[in-house]
């Protein structure tokens, strides 16, 4: 009875903790690499039309198939040179993202975020691409050694499992940034969460963090609008809608993407960037 009392623990255990596997987000940083090279070598619109997934999304700046996107041909434009310092990557090495600085026309620009998933022919394609206005000063230059988030410590079990309980955790994460946003993001963030934004560099610490969130309105309405989950259940993406006032009473709207993490305690937020779209022009 006793040996299989604890042979049912360590099999609970297993699930929640699984053992770590030979999986890092490498497949993922050599796509973007690639990515990039596309990039440079054939211009903007054709190197994001080649690697976007068929439900791959820009902000345009709502949410725009990329293939909408990119529809109509286009020139080459200045070049556009971007490179990877941070990546992570779900258990079942099916989901994954990077971010980094990027230059325009050899000048520095912003950071790009990029999600990744792997498809059924083996290759990767990316969800998702668009990243804050941050300040790329101090970055680490173009081929430097990636940072890797680490892995997750659980584990939903399948997609939809995944995307259900992220879903209860974004519910309550709107709920209470209705009230106080600073409170309701570290209420939900991982010990190692990055939040960007702003203008600011991308913060690296706790205090660059909290300093980060204290740009953002008091306030915040926010919607879901999609996502997906890795297979094992530990990773997941999601994006959506955001609206505020400004302290001068003005009605602003953006988008939030985000890459949560099921860590040991729950799900928790790895990543968060919040995208204003810019107020209409007045004549």
């Amino acid at each position: 009875m006793k040996c299989s009392s604890l042979a049912l623990a360590a099999a609970l255990l297993a699930t929640a903790f699984p053992a770590a596997a030979a999986v890092d987000p490498a497949p993922v940083v050599a796509a973007e690499r690639a990515f990039a090279a596309d990039g440079l070598a054939m211009g903007v619109r054709d190197s994001f039309l080649k690697h976007s997934a068929p439900e791959g999304i820009v902000l345009t700046p709502d949410p725009t198939l990329a293939k909408a996107a990119f529809e109509k041909p286009a020139p080459k434009g200045p070049d556009l040179v971007w490179w990877p310092l941070w990546a992570g990557i779900a258990r079942s090495a099916d989901l994954g993202f990077t971010t980094g600085p990027y230059t325009l026309g050899g000048k520095p620009a912003a950071w790009y975020f990029t999600v990744w998933a792997k498809q059924p022919d083996g290759s990767w394609k990316w969800l998702f691409d668009g990243g804050p206005p941050s300040d790329t000063t101090g970055a680490a230059p173009k081929d430097s050694p990636v940072a890797y988030a680490r892995l997750a410590a659980r584990q939903a079990g399948s997609p939809a499992k995944a995307m259900t309980e992220v879903s209860r955790a974004e519910s309550a994460l709107a709920a209470a940034a209705r009230k106080d946003v600073k409170g309701a993001y570290l209420a939900h963030i991982a010990p190692d969460a990055r939040v960007v934004g702003s203008k600011a560099k991308p913060p690296v610490d706790r205090a660059g963090l909290e300093a980060e969130l204290d740009t953002r309105p008091q306030v915040i309405l926010f919607s879901p609008l999609g996502g997906s989950a890795s297979a094992a259940g530990d990773l997941a993406w999601t994006y959506g809608a955001a609206h505020w006032t400004t302290a001068e009473g003005q009605d602003r709207r953006g988008h939030y993407v985000r890459i949560w993490r099921n860590d040991a305690e729950g799900w928790r937020l790895l990543y968060d960037q919040l995208l204003a779209v810019p107020p209409p022009k007045t004549s």
